[in-house]
């Protein structure tokens, strides 16, 4: 397939039925009769299977307010509250117009023609593409981000960090979709329909890491059912596995103690 040498990104960009606000400031872009956001994504702020389209940072630009910057935050809400599909497209850096410092405005050397279907990932004040959906286990385990937006106060509101759909898939083929703690299993309770249902959890949170790091699918996650995921994350401190046993082993003792009074 050939793809098309659009002279330019406006070009490229109406090519696809989307527009925006300024030709010259506008980095996102959307077309809301086929309900698309589209962001060019700088090579620069790409990392992995996720790309940096959003920073809160990017507000204030060397003093002054990015125009680009409100119409970005108004195309993420599309995608989270009213259902918009998030596309992005590389950009290829070039720092000519930048001093030793790195100060100056970024100048596009190149970017693609075409556009790759994305996900949205919300986390610490970024906002990033991703190459996958985050993947739920059950409906409980909510890791869509939502962006609330009221005025001139922007609150962002996650309930979980991001996953990987292939390390929580590894450390359910090693360990098997069977709680780790109490030993529950969905599919022998529910049948063929609940086969696989479980959490995955996160030894070490990602919440404190704060950042990337290189996960052992086996040795780092371990599966857990919905009660005991909520036990060791109830507290202020992530319970550990061993003291979740514990709990659990002392309320057995206590229940057959009860039962043996009667």
């Amino acid at each position: 397939m050939t793809i098309p040498r659009y002279p330019n990104r406006k070009a490229f960009i109406e090519s696809l039925g989307a527009t925006c606000k300024n030709w010259t400031w506008s980095w996102s872009f959307v077309n809301h009769q086929e309900r698309k956001v589209i962001f060019g994504a700088w090579d620069t702020h790409m990392n992995g299977d996720r790309s940096l389209i959003l920073c809160e940072d990017w507000e204030i630009e060397n003093g002054r307010r990015n125009n680009g910057y409100a119409q970005s935050v108004e195309h993420l809400r599309l995608v989270t509250e009213e259902g918009y599909e998030l596309y992005t497209f590389k950009i290829t850096h070039s720092d000519e117009r930048q001093d030793m410092d790195g100060v100056g405005p970024a100048k596009i050397k190149d970017f693609e023609r075409y556009i790759t279907r994305k996900w949205l990932l919300q986390q610490d004040g970024e906002w990033f593409a991703c190459d996958e959906p985050p993947t739920a286990a059950i409906p409980e385990e909510i890791i869509q981000p939502e962006l609330y937006l009221e005025g001139a106060l922007r609150e962002v509101k996650v309930n979980a960090y991001e996953r990987s759909a292939q390390a929580r898939a590894a450390c359910v083929d090693h360990h098997k979709a069977v709680c780790a703690a109490c030993e529950f299993d969905f599919g022998l309770v529910y049948g063929e329909v609940a086969e696989g249902l479980i959490h995955v959890h996160h030894l070490v949170p990602l919440s404190m890491i704060g950042a990337e790091y290189k996960l052992n699918p086996i040795t780092d996650l371990i599966p857990l059912c919905p009660n005991c995921h909520a036990v060791v994350h109830r507290g202020a401190e992530v319970m550990s596995i061993e003291k979740l046993k514990e709990c659990l082993a002392e309320a057995k003792r206590r229940s057959a103690s009860a039962c043996g009074t009667r």
